[in-house]
């Protein structure tokens, strides 16, 4: 009997079924273990390590002195939601796609699947996968119907295809890739963008990634569908993670839906936050893009001839093969003799074959990472 008087029983039967069926994320496992090791060396952090744009944080300060610290519009601020509504219509050509202010990319990515799936319904996924992507599906009571993309991280249309079901409602793309760095090439975006529409799927494309290609360029599907639905965000192209600003566009009848979920469960994204993300919307990220490059280029010198990777041509990540099959037991060593903080493939989806790494942080964290990886696959 606890001192209030409730059994552990009958405190366990207060959370839902539905809430008891999560699991701390391993991403968040590994930020636990950082924090009571003693000078880790951690490169699980997805996020930048640059800082955001000058400004964006006087821009955030203004607001913050001119009293802009309530509720906005659920759509959003107008000078932002109609900038970025003004260039995303520009780009891909479609005068009547409609977008969306989001708490988050996270939070687009939620009113997204909310507005889509009902319980039974399927929704395809390329894993290795980002770790929100089939715990939110479950949530709603859908179905994940996994395309292992192993080895090469590349997506078969064809087998993509071959599992779109009559209760297949959404393919959920990531591109480029976390956690593993690939970029989808023009030929697969614009096949997969066809294939959803003539099937009558809706293709939801993550592109929080989208600044970070380093050898080829961008490609959305949405330049080639206009039912596809598009998330994006401020978090990693600016340095924005704590300010949760993010977008989203897509079909009128969508986002329309989307707006007025918005209303009910996120009310809208933090104004001050806004209005730095319109401020950082005129800033150059030209130097942090190539100083990301010049990370991962050297993390992969660091690493040739000792570890087996595919070359990753965006996002800041590194997923290698772990030294013994497992990356579970990897991790686990790499934290235990070397204070190295990396995240296990298992995270990423059913195979526990890979490791991920961010290289997004100070140079001297960079090589003490690739010191010690060279150790640990010296044994």
């Amino acid at each position: 009997m606890s001192p209030e008087g409730t059994t552990d029983a009958a405190r366990a039967t207060i959370i839902s079924r539905r809430a008891a069926a999560f699991d701390s994320s391993g991403i968040r496992k590994a930020f636990d273990l950082a924090a009571r090791l003693h000078d880790p060396i951690n490169l699980a952090i997805g996020q930048p390590d640059f800082a955001m744009p000058l400004a964006a944080s006087e821009a955030a300060k203004g607001a913050i002195d001119a009293g802009r610290n309530g509720y906005t519009p659920t759509q959003g601020i107008a000078p932002l939601r109609e900038r970025l509504e003004g260039e995303v219509r520009a780009e891909l050509g479609q005068s009547s796609r409609r977008l969306l202010i989001t708490s988050g990319s996270s939070g687009a990515l939620v009113l997204a699947l909310i507005a889509l799936i009902d319980p039974g319904d399927e929704v395809i996924l390329f894993e290795p996968a980002f770790v929100m992507y089939r715990p939110l599906v479950e949530f709603l009571g859908g179905r994940c119907v996994i395309v292992d993309t192993s080895p090469t991280f590349s997506i078969d249309v064809d087998r993509v295809a071959a599992a779109i079901t009559p209760r297949c409602k959404a393919i959920l793309l990531n591109t480029p890739s976390n956690p593993t760095g690939f970029v989808a090439p023009l030929d697969t975006v614009r096949e997969l963008a066809r294939l959803a529409e003539r099937r009558g799927v809706t293709l939801i494309s993550d592109e929080l990634y989208r600044m970070y290609c380093y050898d080829e360029p961008f490609h959305s599907p949405a330049a080639h569908s206009d039912r596809v639905v598009v998330i994006d965000g401020f978090s990693k192209s600016h340095a924005m993670t704590g300010w949760r600003v993010g977008w989203m566009h897509g079909p009128p009848e969508l986002i329309e839906a989307c707006t007025m979920l918005q209303q009910y469960t996120f009310v809208c994204a933090p104004q001050v936050g806004q209005w730095g993300a319109l401020a950082a919307l005129d800033a150059s990220m030209a130097l942090p893009l190539a100083e990301c490059r010049r990370k991962r280029d050297r993390l992969m010198e660091g690493l040739a001839g000792r570890y087996r990777f595919v070359r990753p041509g965006g996002a800041f990540y590194l997923y290698p093969e772990a030294p013994g099959g497992s990356g579970k037991q990897f991790a686990e060593l790499a934290a235990d003799r070397e204070k190295l903080i990396v995240v296990p493939g298992s995270v990423f989806g059913s195979a526990d074959t890979h490791f991920r790494i961010a290289y997004t942080v100070t140079d001297d964290m960079l090589e003490r990472g690739i010191g010690a990886l060279v150790r640990l696959a010296n044994g």
